[in-house]
């Protein structure tokens, strides 16, 4: 056997087990910062398979690196297993993580005959706060010759169009009154929000395609005749790159502000978690991962092909930013269902999601194998 046929072998004595491992994610889904059943189990299950795991990892409690090999170029893959509140796995990272164990699991056995470290590095917080900016700052990507991931998406992307985003909560202040009796001597936080809102729907006409906003109101009031003097909103804020997220920001604080000052209320704007960059697909690794997954039977496109309103935001575009990387898309055919939808997470569990953990995997593997195998390294750039 060459050396991807005995990477898939690998990969297939533990198949069952990485089922298992989305399902059981699936089954019990955590949010940011508090995966703590998950991240045991993910590095477990790499502690069986020889890796030498460190958990906790980097200061933070649901962080895990596992590495194998002794020597060579470090290839860092990333595992993310934080759900989303209310839908839970329905941007399934329950796939993401069983690929990354798959990848890892297929390279075990050949990475002294390849010349390489391999790291399976559990990243927490994705879907929040931005975990991987946590681990980046604390050095786990320091000396990586590369990085990659996959992600479950309703389309076959290569190098998918990932942009900035910023996230904001923001507090309006007021002054509470008898709605009926005393209206003159309360300041409407409410009221306060509602303005704001409209201000950003008007906003909204001014934009770029890629620019985006989308909010919710946290608190809005305790009763109808209380005027309240504080509601709680967060918002999310995108641009196609950083430079741009910069100037976007300064008008939707204007549109805050404004709000605040046409009710006589006050307003703080909190910064929340780490900003996002946009993504840096790296051209030589897109390009081999791609014919690896042809080579799967599983025909990917390129983000240029696709509308420049199609985007999305990880953090994974901050280690971009410092490591060459890649973050292919993977179909799992969930039409006319859609990532963040409760129907798309249940569909992460059926045979679609399946085959898409074994693609990834391979096509992660495979991936690395030429790269060691062709000496891409300095390629990379």
């Amino acid at each position: 056997m060459d050396t991807k046929q005995r990477a898939t072998a690998a990969y297939e004595k533990s198949e069952s087990s990485l089922h298992e491992l989305s399902q059981w994610l699936y089954d019990n889904p955590e949010l940011s910062y508090a995966e703590h059943e998950s991240s045991a189990r993910l590095a477990g299950m790499l502690t069986e398979q020889g890796f030498a795991v460190e958990y906790p990892a980097y200061g933070l409690d649901t962080a895990f690196a596992a590495r194998i090999g002794k020597s060579g170029p470090e290839v860092v893959i990333c595992a993310e297993y934080d759900a989303l509140p209310g839908v839970g796995h329905a941007c399934g990272h329950n796939i993401i993580a069983a690929a990354a164990l798959g990848a890892g699991v297929a390279l075990a056995p050949l990475v002294d005959e390849l010349g390489i470290r391999v790291t399976i590095l559990g990243t927490p917080a994705e879907e929040k706060f931005g975990g991987k900016v946590d681990l980046i700052d604390a050095g786990a990507f320091s000396g990586a010759a590369a990085a990659m991931m996959v992600h479950p998406s309703t389309r076959d992307v290569v190098d998918p169009n990932i942009i900035a985003i910023a996230e904001l909560d923001v507090h309006f202040h007021g002054k509470t009154a008898h709605a009926s009796a005393y209206p003159q001597l309360g300041r409407n936080a409410l009221d306060a929000f509602v303005q704001a809102y409209v201000n950003i729907a008007t906003l909204r006409q001014h934009l770029y395609p890629t620019d985006k906003i989308h909010g919710i109101i946290v608190s809005g009031g305790e009763a109808p005749n209380i005027i309240p003097d504080y509601t709680h909103s967060s918002w999310y804020v995108r641009s196609q790159t950083a430079e741009r997220l910069a100037e976007l920001l300064e008008r939707v604080h204007a549109c805050f502000e404004a709000g605040a000052a046409a009710s006589g209320c006050t307003v703080e704007i909190e910064k929340v978690g780490h900003q996002y960059e946009e993504m840096a697909s790296n051209e030589v690794m897109a390009t081999t991962y791609l014919d690896n997954s042809r080579a799967l039977g599983r025909d990917m496109v390129r983000g240029s092909e696709l509308p420049p309103s199609e985007t999305g935001s990880t953090d994974m575009g901050n280690v971009s930013r410092i490591v060459p990387t890649i973050h292919p898309m993977l179909d799992i055919h969930a039409s006319p269902h859609v990532n963040h939808q409760a129907e798309f997470a249940a569909h992460t569990v059926t045979p679609d999601g399946m085959r898409a953990i074994r693609d990834g995997a391979l096509g992660m593997a495979w991936t690395i194998i030429d790269l060691a195998q062709r000496d891409l390294w300095s390629q990379l750039g």
